[in-house]
């Protein structure tokens, strides 16, 4: 750890700081003698108190004690006091897990640019971060208390998912301890191995939830690479005699926790099987290694030591062995009655949810007490495992409606956990779904399999969970959008079809006009080789050449198994919008076929994410005026690294700006060389356009920062598209009625089609998207998109207008195959 230095006027150190029990007893009698000291006595007392304090696992009254001395530094006008108080706030903002705060808290430290906090808008190379930081860092003055700062800012960076920044952060603070005496040196190496392990994770959970075989192609050449650079820093510190005992055991823990995360991950790869070997033979000798030092836990502070067991207790307990299984509950009890002789009813309740997965059969017991501990101190962070735990428990003992009710708890915590996550973090969707997206499937599996399934239940659940994806997915906060069955007054009222993918079974909930919800479930292995059949069909470039009778008569299954069991409860005719899972959002289901045609025939087709929208209104003929953008020549943009694979130049997107024009009121167009990212930022940021028309690339990833289309000179991403309209709709009450995005597609391998382009209908602020699942031959686009826009200046609802386009586009002998019609899809308002 941090050793003491005579120049030094403070303790160089990381996160926490590790004094004794005896030092913390003394410390605190100091602060209650504090009044008899001078002003700068007191702030140094209060400075050592707050040490104490987080020591103790007590980050509030820490950050009290900090905030108390800044204000007698503000008084003394003492500016390294001030700068030291507001570092050490910080580290009890990390423990509080007000990580946003604590990051800005930072900044203000060391006069920083609030850039580095902020939420990353447009795609950067690590390069070009690594060259920001280092501009921005080399504006600090040069003092042992802002290389501290500076390390933890990298900390806090990383809290924060802003990995590359991290990196960067720390990287530059590592070359500045050549400049300077430091004897945090291993604090900065320990710390920048945890950001390239965290960069490991990163890429490691997006390999297991992204789809799309390009991206996963390229990442499992990145994840080997990321490992091996967070084992070589931790090696380094392992390797040499002088770093801190303390330091070491950290890094040895989290080295052995990469190293079985990294071993798993690579059973199944035989390309990698060398690498696999040389993995799996570090993870026995490390872990006689830190069993043959276990008197280095001492060397930690209370607090430290007590996450450090448990973080080893939880890595021997997933390596075989009746031995290792026994010790890791030794090292669990150990840390339970280090929680207890400090008082800390969280690390307590910690400790106790480890025992419960170390011991099965007194599990229950050890869950049972860590979530009252976690609820007496209402800490939901800590509570929702220990529902979950309960929920998988009572799942497992048949006690259905004890699971129910502990699933139903879980996500109300979660709830909770993912208003403070959205806010105060950018980039951590492998959180949503590694810990979110399981709970509420295992929670809505329950609710379906009892005997009498409460279908408002599921229906709410479900529209918690895609509302919850989408905010997840978009990092902006809690969307203003309102449930289907809450909207009155409306002219037309459409059939509602919910169809959930919930493993073994598909739940389709059918709320029908007025009416009643009806339910069906089927055997998922009914429908699932249909739905890989289509999704590899539909995505392949050889689509236009497949025979429909191929097409038709997988989505013949589909309605059968489907939809046919719930006709009764729909009507003849009129709109009908579908809520669809994951597995279904890149399947348009205009293409569904009752055996006899397409039921295009008879229903208009829209959908939404969690079956909320913004209040539907039907588009006026005062309405019609657009901004037209069109890209139809070779361009930049088509290079860009985000560019849809293979993107080509668009000429016929000339002709179709021309007809969309005619057919609207004085609209605007920027063509080619005019459609620049700043041009279209400009005028739709200061004009007013109800219609929004773009004729150029684009595409719909898991991915957000892959999700978005092609300017002349780059691609605006969709969290860029958000930055350009914001000021406009938060000071005015005009919203975009219809975006269109004419020459749009999925990316390849991506069921979560759905989430991308509603992802760009709420980041536009409109009130309906129509969007392409893939990028259809571009004469055929012209015709659809001109009979479109008829059908809405002659006043047809949008979903209506666009059935009627594709009823158009089918009777021309050139255009009946679906490839040409069918993958127009309407996500929002029907009207």
């Amino acid at each position: 750890m941090i050793k003491w230095k005579p120049w030094l006027k403070y303790v160089l150190l990381g996160i926490i700081l590790a004094l004794s029990i005896v030092l913390s007893k003394s410390s605190l009698l100091l602060a209650q003698s504090a009044k008899k000291e001078t002003p700068l006595q007191q702030a140094e007392v209060l400075i050592q108190t707050g040490r104490t304090q987080l020591n103790q696992d007590q980050p509030a009254e820490a950050l009290k004690s900090w905030q108390e001395a800044m204000k007698l530094y503000r008084q003394l006008n003492n500016s390294e006091g001030i700068t030291e108080s507001l570092i050490y706030q910080n580290f009890a903002l990390q423990k509080l897990g007000l990580h946003s705060q604590a990051c800005t808290t930072l900044l203000s430290a060391l006069k920083l640019g609030d850039w580095i906090c902020a939420p990353t808008i447009v795609m950067q190379s690590s390069e070009s971060i690594k060259e920001q930081v280092k501009t921005e860092v080399h504006k600090l003055n040069l003092t042992p208390l802002n290389l501290l700062g500076l390390q933890s800012l990298g900390e806090i960076l990383r809290l924060n998912y802003k990995l590359n920044e991290s990196e960067a952060v720390l990287e530059e603070a590592l070359s500045l301890t050549q400049k300077i005496p430091s004897d945090n040196v291993s604090d900065i190496v320990l710390a920048l191995g945890n950001t390239k392990q965290s960069i490991y994770q990163k890429a490691r959970d997006e390999y297991k939830w992204i789809e799309e075989p390009l991206f996963r192609d390229t990442i499992v050449n990145l994840i080997p690479q990321k490992a091996q650079e967070s084992l070589n820093n931790y090696q380094l510190l392992d390797n040499q005699a002088s770093i801190p005992v303390g330091v070491k055991l950290q890094s040895q823990l989290n080295r052995l926790n990469l190293l079985l995360d990294f071993d798993e991950w690579l059973t199944d790869k035989p390309k990698l099987v060398d690498i696999h070997t040389k993995v799996n033979q570090q993870i026995q000798p490390l872990v006689n290694l830190i069993l043959q030092n276990h008197e280095a836990f001492s060397h930690l502070s209370a607090e430290q030591s007590i996450r450090a067991r448990l973080k080893f207790a939880n890595n021997l307990s997933k390596i075989q062995g009746k031995s290792l299984q026994s010790v890791a509950i030794q090292y669990a009890t150990s840390a339970l009655e280090t929680a207890k002789s400090i008082n800390s009813q969280r690390l307590e309740s910690k400790s106790l949810g480890t025992l419960g997965k170390l011991s099965p059969e007194k599990s229950q017991t050890y869950f049972e007490k860590a979530l009252s501990l976690a609820q007496s101190i209402n800490d939901v962070n800590i509570a929702y495992e220990w529902q979950q735990q309960l929920g998988n428990l009572y799942q497992r003992q048949g006690k259905s409606e004890a699971a129910i009710q502990a699933y139903g708890a879980t996500i109300d915590s979660l709830t909770q956990i993912r208003d403070n996550f959205l806010s105060s973090n950018s980039d951590a969707q492998f959180f949503f779904y590694e810990k979110v997206e399981p709970v509420y499937r295992t929670y809505m599996q329950l609710l379906a399999a009892s005997p009498s399934p409460n279908l408002e239940l599921i229906r709410q659940t479900y529209e918690q969970f895609q509302v919850a994806e989408l905010e997840d997915y978009l990092k902006c906060g809690k969307l203003n959008l309102v449930a289907l069955n809450e909207i009155q007054d409306l002219s037309t009222v459409p059939a509602i079809i919910h169809i959930i993918d919930l493993a073994n079974t598909i739940e389709v909930i059918v709320q029908s006009p007025g009416g009643s919800p009806h339910h069906h479930s089927v055997d998922s292995k009914l429908v699932r080789t249909h739905i890989d059949a289509l999704l590899e069909i539909l995505q392949n470039e050889r689509l236009v050449s497949t025979k429909e009778q191929v097409i038709t008569s997988h989505y013949q299954v589909l309605y059968k198994e489907l939809i046919a069991p719930l006709k009764r409860y729909l009507p003849d005719s009129g709109t009908l919008i579908f809520i669809l899972d994951k597995s279904f959002q890149s399947l348009p289901m205009n293409l569904l076929h009752d055996g006899k045609d397409f039921l295009v025939k008879r229903y208009s087709f829209s959908e939404t994410l969690g079956s909320r929208v913004r209040i539907p209104k039907s588009l006026r003929q005062d309405q019609m005026k657009a901004l037209i953008a069109a890209l139809s020549i070779p361009s930049p943009s088509l290079t860009d690294s985000n560019a849809p694979p293979g993107a080509e130049a668009l000429p016929q997107a000339r002709q179709e700006a021309e007809d969309i024009r005619k057919l609207t009121n004085s609209s605007l167009t920027l063509l080619d060389k005019e459609f620049t990212s700043s041009s279209f930022g400009q005028k739709i940021s200061k004009e007013t356009f109800p219609l929004v028309h773009i004729s150029t690339h684009g595409q719909f990833s898991s991915q957000l920062m892959r999700t978005g289309f092609l300017a002349y000179d780059r691609q605006i991403n969709i969290r860029e598209f958000d930055t350009l309209i914001r000021n406009k709709t938060q000071a005015s009450s005009d919203i975009i009625e219809l975006l269109v995005l004419s020459a749009c597609q999925t990316a390849k391998g991506n069921r979560r089609s759905s989430l991308g382009i509603a992802g760009v209908a709420v980041q536009a602020g409109a009130r309906s998207t129509l969007a392409t699942l893939w990028l259809v031959e571009a004469d055929s686009t012209v015709v659809l998109m001109e009979e479109f826009y008829k059908g809405l200046r002659n006043g047809l609802t949008k979903a209506e207008a666009l059935r009627q386009a594709q009823l158009a586009l089918m009777k021309n002998p050139k255009y009946t195959h679906p490839y040409y019609w069918a993958p127009f899809l309407l996500v929002g308002s029907w009207l």
